[in-house]
């Protein structure tokens, strides 16, 4: 199926992000949220994008002009009617996001595609939702969406062989890479990474050496540009403890438990850097 124009529901952090690279690509986009402050935060940003792109001199002013002359922001679902392809780009709740699905299928074109950017729920449940299983995609876009490469790509049970190349078309266009996989809890990156930082924490429990050694371990033994604790305080602990939580729940294998110094820094208010403090101080 050939794209020519970008739906995105959300205008939050993840949403205009892909609106950003989707206009980078070329295609025309109709970015959607119900409230106007989120809507026009989140043009602001996509200007924002754009501007530090000027600066390092990789766009023109020009260029920006022309992208933002294709770029519909609205608080209206109508408008989203005769879009190709709609991101959902809402926050990691199921129920919200079968609701929205819900109240596309009847309004946006049967042939166009629905995707969500869902880093770890259901793709098959979400497809179902949508009234056009076979025209579902997961996409997973990483944060910040303009400039972290890596796609996943999640077939749901019905998802069509034509739907599927033409997701890796889409990732293309947006200039991404792209991996491809079933739908599997939380798919293949964070499947990996999750279980890394619960065993991080685990051992920080365990006082076997300082949190500042096993971040120093990881980052210097694997060449990763942050330690598994710092990664998690940037997160945020709250949403460490909720994403082990659900996949336990989903594959019923104890390996999954979320770490106990988790629970113990949630209930004491150390959410990570967004409260100030969590393995780490950061008011300091």
């Amino acid at each position: 199926m050939e794209v020519k124009t970008v739906g995105v529901y959300g205008a939050g952090l993840m949403g205009r992000g892909i609106a950003q690279v989707a206009l980078e690509g070329g295609y025309d986009v109709v970015l959607y949220n119900h409230r106007t402050p989120t809507l026009e935060k989140g043009v602001a940003g996509i200007q924002k994008g754009f501007d530090k792109k000027i600066a390092k001199g990789k766009i023109t002013e020009e260029k920006k002009a022309e992208m933002l002359g294709r770029l519909k922001a609205t608080t209206d679902l109508n408008d989203l009617a005769n879009v190709d392809i709609v991101f959902e780009a809402m926050v990691e709740d199921m129920e919200l996001k079968k609701d929205a699905f819900a109240k596309l299928a009847p309004i946006v074109k049967p042939e166009a595609i629905f995707v969500s950017n869902t880093s770890s729920l259901s793709i098959t449940e979400l497809a179902t939702a949508s009234l056009r299983p076979d025209k579902f995609l997961g996409m997973h876009f990483f944060s910040p969406v303009p400039a972290m490469k890596l796609v996943e790509i999640i077939n749901a049970y019905d998802t069509s062989a034509d739907t599927i190349e033409t997701g890796k078309a889409i990732a293309k266009g947006f200039g991404k890479e792209f991996v491809t996989v079933t739908d599997v809890p939380m798919f293949i990156a964070n499947r990996v990474m999750c279980p890394m930082m619960n065993e991080a924490a685990i051992l920080a429990g365990e006082n076997v050496c300082s949190y500042e050694d096993i971040d120093k371990a990881c980052e210097l033994g694997y060449n990763l540009p942050m330690g598994p604790l710092k990664l998690a305080d940037a997160i945020g602990i709250d949403i460490m403890i909720s994403v082990m939580e659900s996949l336990y729940q989903e594959t019923a294998d104890s390996k999954y438990r979320p770490a106990h110094l988790y629970k113990v820094l949630y209930r004491a208010g150390r959410l990570g850097r967004k409260s100030g403090k969590g393995f780490y101080d950061y008011t300091k």
